[in-house]
């Protein structure tokens, strides 16, 4: 059974000890212990190391003093972990971590450490990746402080908080009589297909969302009450929840949304099972990092 829990990007989060990041004095005191861990991100990339994640002790702050850090909680041991973000044109060569690692393509990076890792370096990148798009308070228009360790900020003129936003996003697989619907932006590799999504909108669960989206981009109906929860997925690009759906589809004409879509098709479960497994002479499916992956998988492992 799919579990959000073991979902890439979701799996093996720490204890993050939010009861901390109002308590400036332990944090503080935290980032000078011996045992603290630091991890680097620039750019919403990670620094990453021959065997993962490149990990630092207290030193770390003093490869750019002054740059944003936030707290991510506490491991087994109780230890703190923090994430320092540097700054974009941090000159690697001539630094303390010069010849030890580089900073990868966040895609990329994440296949090649721990599931903690993955699901440390997605948070912290799409909380940096909020405070650089949302420095200004939107009552006032005032320059917002970051407060409580990184997961908020206030506005010193107004009182105003702001909050992480995370944009829930729909990410469905219609069926219909043992096939589903799969389809292709424009900009994707040839041959490479996925399961329809869409963000939901104000006033609409994530059902209708899906039933929606459907309609819009392909032409096919759902009535929302069919739709299967499978699981969702922290997704930090930007900063998206990607819960995903299985629908029962009440037609099979497919009207494509050009503006949306570049191609819609319907594929068999035997076809599916050739995509997963790469075997499919045209068609490829996205890589095991992504819930679309999973959700393809649940329907196509099931009994015909």
């Amino acid at each position: 059974m799919t579990n959000s829990n073991d979902m890439p990007l979701a799996a093996n989060p720490l204890d993050r000890a939010a009861h901390h990041r109002t308590d400036e004095a332990w944090l503080e005191a935290a980032m000078q212990q011996d045992n603290v861990l630091f991890f680097l991100m620039r750019n919403g990339e990670p620094f990453v190391e021959k065997q993962g994640l490149f990990w630092m002790g207290p030193e770390a702050r003093k490869l750019s003093p002054a740059s944003p850090w936030l707290f991510m909680g506490e491991d087994k041991t109780g230890a703190p972990v923090f994430a320092l973000n540097l700054p974009p044109k941090f000159d690697v060569d001539s630094s303390l971590i010069a010849g030890v690692g580089s900073f990868g393509e966040f895609r990329m990076a994440v296949g090649a450490i721990s599931a903690m890792e993955a699901n440390l370096v997605s948070t912290a990148r799409s909380l940096f990746m909020w405070h650089a798009s949302h420095g200004h308070c939107v009552k006032c228009g005032g320059r917002v402080g970051v407060v409580e360790a990184g997961w908020k900020s206030q506005c010193p003129e107004c009182g105003a908080e702001h909050f992480p936003r995370t944009d829930p996003v729909a990410i469905m697989l219609a069926v219909k009589d043992g096939k589903c619907l799969i389809g292709r932006q424009a900009m994707w590799p040839a041959g490479f297909m996925s399961c329809l999504a869409g963000f939901c909108e104000p006033g609409e669960t994530i059902e209708q969302a899906a039933a929606r989206e459907l309609f819009e981009e392909a032409g096919i109906m759902c009535d929302p009450a069919s739709a299967e929860y499978v699981a969702c997925q922290p997704w930090p690009f930007a900063s998206s929840l990607m819960v995903g759906l299985i629908l029962e589809a009440e037609n099979f004409e497919i009207t494509v949304d050009k503006t949306e879509l570049d191609e819609a098709r319907w594929i068999t479960r035997a076809e599916a099972r050739e995509i997963l497994s790469g075997k499919h002479p045209e068609l490829l499916c996205p890589p095991a990092m992504a819930i679309a992956h999973h959700i393809l998988k649940t329907w196509a492992l099931r009994d015909d």
